[in-house]
């Protein structure tokens, strides 16, 4: 059985996020040699993502809890700094590479006008599936998700009935998102691109099984509720989630949205 309570967190604005948000308007100055002479899994958090840190570590405290039972982080350092500098007491961390970010393989520490010139055919595909597009080298986001699979069955064996904490990174929350609600690809797909389901640094998603209004405790993950303290314009609503089944017929009006070119 999952959790009574697991609570995501995103890490803090990072170089990363910096090079990159600069490097999308046209500007690479970041992206030094000493910058690119990195893996990225060794990004730090600014200055900025350590308030932030700090933050989501006073908010979880105030509207979730003081402490947790298991408490786990990708090796990542922006997220292991993250953990830290939430500031729980209690905490003892668990490091699993399976919460690592996804792969960019050599799309990593690349600016964005970069990766096209070098990669034009691999962008092209992108452009046709990003769920199951591969990055050269890298993996997919359906890659990802077989990992947050690995993560959620060790929730399942060693962390039945009890509070958890981890701080991940943006599409690895996705992919949990994905198969605690069960997304389908193209569900994942229209959310991403959704302002309202945007997953800023630093955003918190708590699932949890306890019904917040009765108290009563579900089999499994039913409620979820997302919000970041940086950015309170987003919803900090328990909302019950509602896994997708299709009949036959609307099985197939998914079908018939790719035309066939051979009868």
């Amino acid at each position: 059985m999952m959790p009574i309570d697991l609570v995501l967190v995103r890490h803090g604005e990072s170089e990363g996020n910096v090079a990159r948000r600069y490097s999308e308007k046209g500007d690479n100055s970041f992206f030094t040699e000493q910058f690119r002479n990195r893996h990225s899994s060794r990004l730090r958090l600014t200055d900025k993502g350590r308030q932030q840190a700090r933050m989501a570590g006073m908010w979880i405290k105030k509207n979730i809890g003081t402490s947790f039972d298991r408490y786990f982080a990708a090796p990542y350092a922006r997220a292991m700094e993250t953990g830290a500098l939430m500031e729980f007491p209690d905490a003892n961390w668990h490091l699993d590479f399976y919460l690592r970010e996804r792969d960019a393989g050599l799309y990593d520490i690349l600016p964005e006008d970069e990766k096209m010139k070098r990669y034009p055919e691999e962008y092209k595909q992108y452009m046709l599936d990003p769920f199951y597009w591969t990055p050269p080298n890298g993996e997919s986001i359906a890659q990802v998700c077989l990992r947050a699979d690995r993560v959620l069955h060790t929730l399942h064996r060693e962390c039945s009935d009890q509070r958890v904490l981890i701080s991940s990174h943006g599409l690895m929350m996705w992919a949990f998102i994905i198969r605690i609600e069960r997304l389908t690809p193209m569900q994942y797909l229209n959310r991403s691109q959704s302002k309202k389901y945007k997953i800023h640094n630093c955003q918190i998603i708590h699932y949890s099984r306890r019904n917040s209004k009765t108290g009563e405790l579900a089999r499994r993950c039913e409620w979820v509720r997302s919000v970041c303290p940086v950015d309170m314009s987003s919803s900090n609503e328990w909302t019950r989630i509602k896994r997708p089944t299709f009949t036959n017929s609307q099985l197939m009006r998914l079908v018939e949205e790719s035309k066939r070119v051979i009868t």
